[in-house]
């Protein structure tokens, strides 16, 4: 796909994957740059990875996308974004609502956002919690992504790897 899927979306399904016969999927980029762009509702799933400004502006869309360029979340004001894979620098920057939940197996995503207006923690409800898997489930569903699935498969590591992002 290219660039502004889902720009202005306000409701619906989209679901992108790399297509059959793409072992390494989550290092696939498979969609461009700015996605959901003021987008107010609806989902987006994504199979691989998207281009730089994943989610920005996002107002009210969710989406689950297993890796995001540079200035992921930024301007973000509502709705959930869940990461399952590296971002790149300057996450979060600008955010003031919504939130987004990424996994971070390499220890680096605190090196990568930018903490002006976000705050981090791990999982620190039950409701994130719940939350994130049926997102995940939903993911692996629409998807039939190989990460989601493990992730599931080993909850309670993959659980521990998580960040909240939220706005302070």
């Amino acid at each position: 796909s290219n660039d502004y899927v889902g720009k202005g979306m306000c409701g619906g399904l989209i679901t992108i994957t790399p297509g059959e016969g793409h072992e390494r999927e989550s290092e696939q980029v498979v969609a461009g740059n700015t996605c959901l762009y003021g987008a107010t509702g609806g989902k987006l799933f994504i199979r691989g990875s998207a281009g730089e400004r994943f989610c920005v502006r996002n107002s009210g869309a969710t989406a689950v996308v297993e890796g995001v360029g540079e200035h992921g979340c930024e301007y973000m004001t509502g709705g959930v974004a869940v990461i399952l894979g590296e971002t790149g620098r300057n996450f979060g920057a600008g955010m003031t609502g919504g939130v987004a939940f990424v996994y971070d197996d390499a220890a680096q995503f605190e090196r990568r956002c930018n903490r002006d207006l976000i705050a981090l923690s791990r999982l620190d409800s039950d409701a994130d919690e719940a939350q994130l898997r049926t997102l995940l489930e939903e993911h692996a569903a629409h998807t039939g992504s190989l990460r989601a699935k493990a992730l599931l498969a080993d909850w309670p590591t993959a659980r521990a790897a998580f960040w909240k992002v939220a706005p302070r």
